[in-house]
């Protein structure tokens, strides 16, 4: 297997930098851009046309959105896994990123987004409204260590990807699984604070009003986001469906639901 060395890492974080988020799109989100930003490592590591190379450019096609500082130590880590392994293992690869991006997602977003600039420009626009210079060159002085974390998230991503390749060859299939089952935890605890429905729906039975809405958090709290996710999920493994269309289903059963009660206190029997 072909030896990366110390430019080919630098290329892709400079690729990271600016255009990690270039073609992002509903369907894949940052795949495309991910896919881009591998390509210096995965010219040197196969042959172009080889099926090794085709593999590599369908499995970094695929899904792919997270935090971008954080980005640098998952694309780190899969070239280290890469140089050792190649494409031998795939679905080592895919589950070190599906298990990664979403919890990676909210520590960067909560880090870097609200945290990191809450605190420089807050205090930047301070120091500049009573007159000090300081408070221009903060926000710059800010940026510029920003970019040497996300170099050494690079480089610890690559250093621990390839001592995953090596050390824990033998245990790698449990971590992905367990890379997995976090990142699929973590959607789970985003459908109730991310997906926002609530069922304006009332039955009247004599003096009693029944809210429906009421009904269904007694039997599961947020049981309506789930349902609308976990139909997501089945609609976009339908084979004509992408995500496009589905935005549009999603918008006309949000229509329909919204006008429930119109329609069936038409049939009467309802408020």
């Amino acid at each position: 297997m072909t030896k990366l060395d110390k430019k080919d890492i630098n290329k892709v974080y400079l690729r990271n930098i600016f255009g990690l988020q270039w073609g992002w799109n509903y369907e894949r989100m940052q795949g495309l851009g991910y896919s881009w930003v591998m390509m210096p490592v995965l010219k040197k590591l196969y042959k172009n046309g080889s099926e090794d190379m085709k593999k590599a450019l369908r499995t970094h096609l695929g899904y792919f959105n997270t935090s971008q500082p954080m980005s640098h130590l998952i694309i780190g880590a899969d070239i280290g896994i890469e140089e050792k392994t190649g494409m031998q293992d795939e679905n080592a690869i895919v589950g070190l990123k599906t298990g990664l991006m979403g919890p990676f997602a909210g520590v960067g977003d909560t880090i870097f987004l609200a945290i990191y600039r809450t605190i420089v420009f807050s205090i930047s626009s301070y120091m500049a409204l009573s007159g000090s210079p300081i408070g221009l060159l903060l926000p710059i002085i800010g940026g510029l260590l920003l970019l040497w974390v996300r170099y050494w998230f690079t480089n610890i991503g690559y250093e621990q990807g390839t001592r995953l390749a090596t050390d824990f060859a033998g245990q790698m299939k449990s971590l992905t699984n367990a890379a997995s089952i976090l990142g699929l935890t973590v959607v789970g605890a985003l459908i109730p604070s991310v997906v926002a429905f609530t069922l304006d729906l009332k039955y009247k039975m004599g003096k009693v009003t029944l809210n429906v809405q009421d009904q269904l958090n007694t039997i599961l709290p947020a049981l309506l986001p789930l349902v609308i996710v976990l139909f997501s999920y089945w609609l976009l493994g339908k084979k004509k469906m992408n995500s496009t269309k589905l935005i549009f289903v999603l918008i006309a059963l949000g229509m329909f639901l919204g006008n429930l009660q119109p329609i069936l206190a038409w049939f009467g029997g309802l408020i």
